[in-house]
């Protein structure tokens, strides 16, 4: 009996501890709250958004951004912060600039050389 009072507390202590409440003072704080959550992304996770992560840094940041948040801070001023700390990768689409030329061109340079193999194996088939 008492092994499966642990083995409940354990399992349900889990759940508890996956909930995120802040003391949000508006509805707008908590709306921002949930709009940078959901446009940031976690550094430790491929392509998830902090909103959709459980990993820990991604727990950190989230707590950081509702502090920048309920201090009054403005969208901006929190991506700028966390832009400038974690680079550009954190945000989940990032600016078009010489850092980034290549994230952003990639995909139409990958098209361009496949189009060339192709056009010329086809050529080279035809000769």
């Amino acid at each position: 009996m008492k092994r499966i009072i642990i083995l409940f507390i354990v399992l349900f202590s889990a759940q508890i501890m996956a909930i995120e409440v802040y003391d949000f003072k508006t509805a707008e704080q908590e709306a921002l709250y949930q709009k940078l959550t959901k446009e940031l992304r976690c550094l430790v996770c491929q392509n998830q958004n902090l909103a959709d992560s459980d990993a820990g840094l991604a727990k950190d940041l989230k707590d950081q951004v509702a502090e920048f948040v309920i201090a009054g801070q403005d969208e901006e001023t929190i991506k700028n912060y966390l832009i400038e700390r974690y680079g550009d990768f954190v945000n989940y689409e990032p600016p078009m600039n010489a850092s980034t030329l290549f994230l952003w061109f990639s995909p139409l340079l990958v098209f361009i050389i496949g189009g060339v193999i192709l056009f010329l194996n086809i050529r080279k088939k035809t000769t």
